[in-house]
């Protein structure tokens, strides 16, 4: 540097980012409260979404704000308890850039657990996968070559509910934030669903009209079918009923085979699900009864 030249303008630290979610009774002065909240504590705003639901008479709100020292996360959240508690609030604040730590079960199809496990390893995913457990042994080689703890836990009626114990045992050892089913076939218990109730996703071919059971793309090109697709939605005891997240769909044509609606529908598998999972990590869904918002 020549020494007549002024020196660069020294860099500024980026200040901490978090993300803010909240659902409440739909009223007046909620926006009006949160932002005002986040101005006295010296917070900016980087983006805020928000959607009242008119049929249910709620207000959900995701705001994405920075915030420079001395404020802490511990800080932020005892400080906006009381607005929480004047309206109302089921909500939560989470820093940004903290990954989130994930479980994938998987059985015998292994193309979403790739999926995830790749996307995890480039960073498009905001997650730490902390274990990958199964019924089977098929893809411990494959979970191993990416450093992450590979749990074979076989299920049988009658080891069920020690299988489904030593899953929590995972969870809770590993402070687990989100469980997914990968293609896991495996039916959960009641009581597992409820204990994991808004942390377990799976995904599900649909689009296609109700083919239940073995080869529903094989019963589908029997069928003729034009569109096919996957649901990805959160786990309730209700088999596949849960309150969905994402839904990808393919049009497809009379000269496709089975083989091929079979690769099809792997890849919208693979799609909807990683969005879904991406979504959650992030802190965009939002419960909203049988239904979600999301903030994407």
């Amino acid at each position: 540097m020549n020494a007549s030249q002024p020196a660069p303008p020294a860099r500024t630290a980026q200040p901490d980012q978090y993300v803010l979610t909240l659902s409440c009774p739909d009223k007046q002065g909620i926006v009006h409260a949160v932002s005002s909240y986040l101005f006295m504590t010296g917070c900016n705003i980087e983006d805020s979404q928000q959607f009242g639901d008119h049929d249910t008479g709620l207000f959900f709100m995701r705001v994405h704000f920075g915030a420079e020292a001395p404020v802490t996360l511990e800080k932020l959240r005892a400080s906006f308890a009381a607005i929480g508690d004047a309206f109302h609030m089921d909500w939560q604040i989470h820093r940004a850039d903290e990954k989130m730590r994930i479980v994938l079960m998987v059985s015998k199809f292994g193309h979403c657990l790739n999926d995830l496990l790749f996307r995890s390893r480039i960073g498009a995913l905001p997650v730490e996968i902390a274990a990958v457990v199964s019924n089977h042994t098929d893809f411990a080689e494959l979970v191993g070559s990416y450093g992450i703890p590979f749990h074979h836990i076989p299920v049988t009626k009658d080891t069920k509910q020690e299988a489904e114990a030593r899953l929590l045992e995972i969870v809770r050892d590993e402070k687990v934030e989100l469980v997914v089913l990968a293609r896991y076939m495996q039916v959960l218990s009641d009581d597992l669903c409820k204990e994991l109730s808004g942390r377990i996703i799976n995904i599900h071919h649909s689009f296609l009209p109700s083919f239940k059971g073995a080869k529903p793309y094989h019963q589908a090109h029997a069928r003729g079918v034009k569109l096919i697709g996957a649901t990805a939605h959160y786990v309730t005891a209700d088999l596949d009923e849960g309150p969905i997240i994402e839904q990808e769909v393919e049009r497809v044509g009379h000269e496709v085979t089975p083989e091929q609606l079979v690769a099809i529908g792997r890849d919208v598998e693979c799609q909807a699900l990683a969005r879904a999972v991406k979504w959650h990590s992030e802190h965009r869904v939002l419960l909203n009864g049988r239904r979600t918002v999301v903030f994407a």
